[in-house]
């Protein structure tokens, strides 16, 4: 067992810490697109708030809070940097399929004494993994998009069994951790059109050479949890037992929607800012346009967070009828529960562009313009491969509710 840093904290004082920095994330903006990753003092007030082991068994020094808390805390912190919360979502939450799927040695050894685990990640495999010896694997590759690399003590892979005879195809996909010792950091984050500062760099293996118990073939996008799973078992608790898929998705809604509110923070400042061209005592916010604006903007907004939480407390509970016997969490309990998800955000990503920085004004639209940045982070949100499973996923729904097979679409081309 590992020291839990605080063991009092509560729910709501980590959503309400998670408020409180936004401010200095908010004069942080154009430093962490410049460094294209957050900066260290950002760094070190995550560590001091806990963030990241939200989803962290207590066993291994986590507060092991519930998934719609950690969803809340990133919304808070995309309020104040978009990029900010995308890395820290992307960082802090695969602890969870880690601690679903890998056994209690792995875990042991992961997490250390002093349960330090933050882990960057992607879903396509690159490269095979080739057996050393009866007890190692071999990696060698480079992994795109792996977003919080910077700070980041692990990072959770996909590779191929390497094939049994030169000339065979690559076996079956093999899931990984491998510990800092053994990759690099490329700084290759440079040039995208928004979330220029999520660090989404590419990490680069050469003759990684990882323990076997680090590897399970398996697939982060098909995860073994029905029935149950090693870490419901392990740890007592169902929320380590669910799909991936549809969690992603929700991480993804989760940092869309602090785009969203951080445009209509921005927006209710310009606005107020703003004097008439012929009424120079007056503003834009005493006009009933505007105000209309940015109250049609709101309301889409708070409905795209509440179906984030509604949701994530779904996935809670289908977890819970996975581990109790009562509902297996089967694919298409996830496929309804990611289309949720990423209908939330698309409702945040609409009313941000179809209302807020359409009718903010052009002058905003310019380089170093807080609305131009949150149009540019939620525009490459938008490009994602997540939100780019919409129409696959919402077929594999309609098949579903027909009782046709779906599995035959696939969610990544």
């Amino acid at each position: 067992m590992t020291a839990v840093p605080e063991p009092g904290l509560t729910e709501r004082e980590i959503i309400e810490r998670a408020a409180a920095l936004r401010p200095a994330l908010l004069a942080r903006q154009a430093e962490t697109e410049r460094l294209t990753h957050y900066s260290e003092d950002t760094h070190v007030d995550f560590l001091r708030a806990g963030f990241y082991r939200i989803l962290q068994p207590r066993r291994y020094g986590g507060y092991e809070f519930a998934l719609p808390v950690f969803y809340r805390v990133v919304v808070e912190i995309a309020r104040g940097c978009p990029s900010t919360g995308w890395a820290l979502s992307l960082t802090a939450a695969h602890v969870l399929q880690v601690c679903t799927v890998f056994e209690e040695k792995a875990q042991d050894e992961l997490f250390g004494p002093d349960g330090d685990f933050r882990s960057a990640s992607t879903v396509a495999p690159v490269g095979v993994a080739r057996p050393d010896g009866p007890d190692h694997v071999v990696l060698d590759g480079t992994w795109p998009y792996s977003s919080g690399a910077t700070w980041s003590t692990h990072y959770v892979g996909q590779t191929l069994r390497a094939p049994e005879k030169p000339g065979d195809a690559p076996g079956p996909p093999v899931l990984f951790v491998a510990p800092r010792s053994v990759w690099t950091v490329l700084d290759d984050w440079r040039g995208a059109l928004g979330l220029r500062g999520t660090g989404s760099n590419s990490i680069r293996m050469e003759q990684a050479r990882i323990p076997a118990h680090l590897t399970r073939e398996t697939s982060l996008l098909d995860l073994p949890v029905e029935g149950g799973s090693v870490g419901s078992k392990l740890h007592g608790n169902p929320m380590y037992a669910g799909r991936a898929p549809s969690f992603f998705h929700g991480e993804l809604a989760a940092v869309m929607i602090g785009i969203a509110y951080a445009a209509a923070d921005e927006y209710a400042r310009i606005v107020a800012a703003r004097p008439l061209l012929l009424e120079p005592d007056r503003t834009r916010a005493d006009l009933h346009d505007y105000q209309r604006h940015l109250g049609e903007a709101l309301g889409v907004i708070h409905l795209a967070e509440a179906a984030l939480r509604q949701t994530a407390e779904d996935w809670m509970e289908a977890c819970r009828r996975n581990v109790s016997g009562e509902a297996p969490f089967t694919t298409a309990v996830d496929n309804r529960l990611a289309l949720t998800f990423l209908n939330s955000g698309r409702m945040a990503w609409d009313v941000l562009q179809g209302i807020l920085f359409r009718t903010a004004g052009s002058r905003h639209a310019r380089d170093g313009e807080r609305m131009q940045r949150y149009f540019r982070d939620a525009a490459t949100y938008w490009t994602h491969v997540g939100p780019g499973m919409y129409e696959p996923l919402v077929r594999r729904v309609g098949c579903d509710t027909l009782g046709l097979p779906s599995e035959h679409i696939a969610l990544i081309p």
